[in-house]
């Protein structure tokens, strides 16, 4: 399984993970099977509100999950329709949230529980 995390640097599983997704510097990777680590620089970092391209960000990465803090309505779905699942990202740095989600803590972001506006994340 492949989990992608918006981080602040590219520190690799000590780094700390960003609160936004769209906005990170850069994205993680990690390989739960191989245990590889993979940096993308955000090239889209700057995109206005709204206008977050996930699913380009993340071409030909082959990932099968996201870990945020948040995430829009608009993006959930472009991210569950490209067959991406996102999960609400606990924890302060890569290493500690894929502990989370590998232990079953943490809870799936759905269109129900996205963003529908500003400040939820």
């Amino acid at each position: 399984m492949r989990i992608c995390l918006p981080t602040m640097g590219d520190g690799g599983l000590t780094e700390k993970v960003h609160n936004h997704f769209g906005s990170a510097g850069f994205f993680t990777i990690y390989d739960t099977e191989s245990k590889e680590v993979q940096i993308i620089d955000n090239n889209n970092q700057h995109h206005t509100h709204g206008a977050c391209q996930p699913l380009k960000a993340l071409d030909g990465y082959d990932v099968d999950i996201v870990l945020t803090s948040g995430m829009g309505q608009r993006a959930v779905s472009l991210m569950n329709e490209g067959g991406i699942r996102v999960y609400l990202l606990e924890g302060e740095t890569v290493e500690e949230a894929v502990k989370k989600l590998e232990a079953g803590q943490l809870r799936e972001l759905t269109l129900e529980n996205a963003c529908g506006g500003h400040g939820c994340h």
